[in-house]
C-alpha cells in the first residue's frame, strides 16, 4: 500500500468505495483540489487484488500485480527474508496527455496465500522503486520502504532508468525488521530497521500499476516500460526456487494482459516482466 501524496493531473477511473479511504487513519493530510484538472493525488500500491484464480494451465491474474507470488498453502513454509536485483526500466508515455504510473518491488505479505490464489495475507511489508510519467510526459523515478498501513516514505537516493536495484527484507528478531536498498550503479542507498507484525505468509516480486485517490480515483494507467529483470531472488537466505504456476499476469478491466512475466530462468531465482505484452522471454 505505497501512499504519497503527489500533484498529479487526475484521471478518469470507477474506483467505487476507495473513495471512502478515510486518510486521516493513515496520517495522510487529504486530498486538496487546485483550480482547473489539477490536484494533489494520493497513490497507495494495496495488496494484491485478484482479478482470476490460477489452474494447472493458467496463472492467476490481478488488477494491480504482475511478477511472482509464493505462498504458505503452496511451499508449507513461513518468510523471513526476501531480496533481489532489478534494473529500474525506463518509464514512457503510452497514452498521449495520461498520467501514468508504476512501481517495481520486493515484499512479504499482501500476496497469494496458494498458486490458485483462492486466499490472500493481509500485511505487507516491502521496499521499491517508482517509474512514473506526468500528464505532459515527463518521467520521474524515486525510491522507497512502506509497513502497510502506514505511509510509505520516500529516500532521498537518486534512481535512473537502468541502474541495478539490490533490495533486501529481513526479520532480525520476531517483530523486528530490517529493510536495505542500494543502488549498485551508483552506490547510494538506504536502510531501516523497524518493528513491524507480519503473518510470514507470502512473499513477492513485483511489477504494479498503483491506485489513485483523489478528485477522480481508481488503479493508475500503466506506462511503457522496458523490460523489468529480476535477479538473485532468494527467501529465507536460499534461492527462491520460482516455479511457472507461482506468476501472476496483470490484466485490466476486460481481462486483457498489460504485463505478464515470463518462465523463471533456470535456476528459479530470475524472470522478466514485460509491459503491455502478452508474452514475455524467459531470461
Amino acid at each position: 500500500m505505497h501512499l504519497r501524496s503527489v500533484p498529479r493531473l487526475v484521471r478518469k477511473a470507477a474506483a467505487g468505495a476507495l473513495l471512502a479511504v478515510p486518510f486521516g487513519s493513515f496520517g495522510f493530510a487529504g486530498v486538496a483540489a487546485s483550480s482547473g484538472t489539477a490536484a494533489t493525488v494520493a497513490e497507495l500500491h494495496p495488496l494484491i487484488t485478484v482479478a482470476g484464480h490460477g489452474t494447472s494451465f493458467k496463472d492467476s491474474t490481478s488488477n494491480n500485480w504482475s511478477g511472482y507470488n509464493q505462498g504458505i498453502l503452496s511451499t508449507d513454509k513461513t518468510y523471513t527474508s526476501i531480496s533481489a536485483d532489478w534494473v529500474v526500466p525506463t518509464a514512457t508515455q503510452h497514452t498521449a496527455g495520461q498520467a501514468e504510473d508504476s512501481a517495481t518491488w520486493i515484499g512479504i505479505g499482501g500476496g497469494c496465500l496458494d498458486t490458485s490464489c483462492d486466499a490472500t495475507d493481509e500485511t505487507l511489508i516491502q521496499a521499491g522503486t517508482d517509474q512514473n510519467v506526468a500528464a505532459d510526459g515527463t518521467a520521474s523515478y524515486s525510491a522507497w520502504w512502506e509497513l502497510v498501513p502506514v505511509p510509505s516514505v520516500n529516500s532521498t537516493i537518486t534512481v535512473n532508468p537502468g541502474d541495478t536495484i539490490n533490495c533486501s527484507i529481513s526479520e532480525i528478531v520476531p517483530g523486528l525488521w530490517s529493510i536495505s536498498l542500494k543502488d549498485v550503479t551508483d552506490g547510494q542507498s538506504f536502510s531501516e530497521t523497524l518493528p513491524y507484525t507480519s503473518t510470514l505468509d507470502t512473499a513477492e516480486w513485483i511489477e504494479e500499476t498503483p491506485l489513485e485517490i483523489g478528485t477522480d480515483a481508481g488503479l493508475a494507467s500503466l506506462p511503457n516500460l522496458s523490460t523489468v529483470s529480476f535477479t538473485d531472488a532468494s527467501v529465507n537466505g536460499a534461492s527462491a526456487g520460482l516455479t511457472s504456476d507461482e506468476g501472476v499476469v496483470l490484466t485490466d478491466s476486460n481481462g486483457n494482459p498489460i504485463a505478464t512475466p515470463s518462465a523463471p530462468g533456470s535456476a528459479g531465482n530470475a524472470f522478466n516482466d514485460c509491459a503491455w505484452a502478452t508474452t514475455c522471454a524467459a531470461p
